[in-house]
């Protein structure tokens, strides 16, 4: 595919995948309307970018679901003051809508290669309000703490405790729950007001787990 499909193929995805599923909000579907997720995949899985569908990037790592994270992102309710946590930062697609958002991103991922892959790629569109960091992803990055939106770029099988308990008073965290033996999962945002916490469920969705959460303790809904 060239420039012109791939742009073309932005704007099908846009149209039947992002704005029928209730997405509202207009700077969600901009950034996604204009970053092109093909350059944070691999050249032989390029044209899978605006498949609607979750896709392989390599080594069991995956490219959410463009209506997915658009839902999330949307229901996060993004302020462009917010200061962000993106927890498995990949290639980057996920972390470069989030920064097209919001004040500033920490964007955590363990993975040496994928953290070199994606400070090329966002540095390439000249995204400079991110900061890569090492770290495991099921400890978050306590040190900047806290944070106002923390954002899962991947699926978990409940909602992690250690993470929750970075958000700011009235912060809100949002991702995919994928509990074992559930064929379909649920997106949910949590909400911390004081030392309370609130989770509610809002869609249905499946994506994969991401590496390094299956034994965490979380609070259970």
């Amino acid at each position: 595919m060239n420039d012109a499909q791939f742009a073309q193929a932005r704007r099908n995805m846009v149209d039947s995948q992002i704005l029928p599923n209730r997405v509202t909000d207009e700077n969600v579907v901009g950034a996604m309307s204009a970053l092109p997720r093909e350059a944070f995949l691999p050249a032989g899985r390029q044209v899978l970018a605006y498949a609607d569908e979750t896709v392989l990037i390599e080594d069991g790592r995956y490219m959410m679901q463009p209506m997915v994270l658009a839902r999330l992102l949307d229901i996060a309710e993004i302020g462009p003051k917010d200061v962000a946590m993106a927890v498995g930062c990949a290639t980057g697609y996920g972390v470069a809508v989030l920064a097209k958002l919001v004040d500033t991103v920490i964007a955590v991922e363990s993975d040496a290669s994928m953290r070199t892959k994606a400070e090329r790629n966002l540095a390439q569109l000249g995204i400079d309000n991110v900061a890569v960091v090492d770290g495991k992803l099921q400890e978050g990055y306590p040190k900047d703490a806290p944070y106002d939106l923390i954002y899962l770029d991947g699926a978990v099988p409940e909602v992690p405790e250690s993470i929750a308990n970075q958000l700011s008073d009235g912060g809100r965290l949002v991702c995919v729950v994928m509990q074992p033996g559930k064929p379909v999962g649920r997106g949910v945002i949590v909400t911390r007001y004081g030392n309370a916490i609130s989770v509610r469920e809002v869609f249905d969705a499946v994506e994969p787990v991401l590496p390094g959460f299956e034994k965490e303790s979380a609070f259970s809904f």
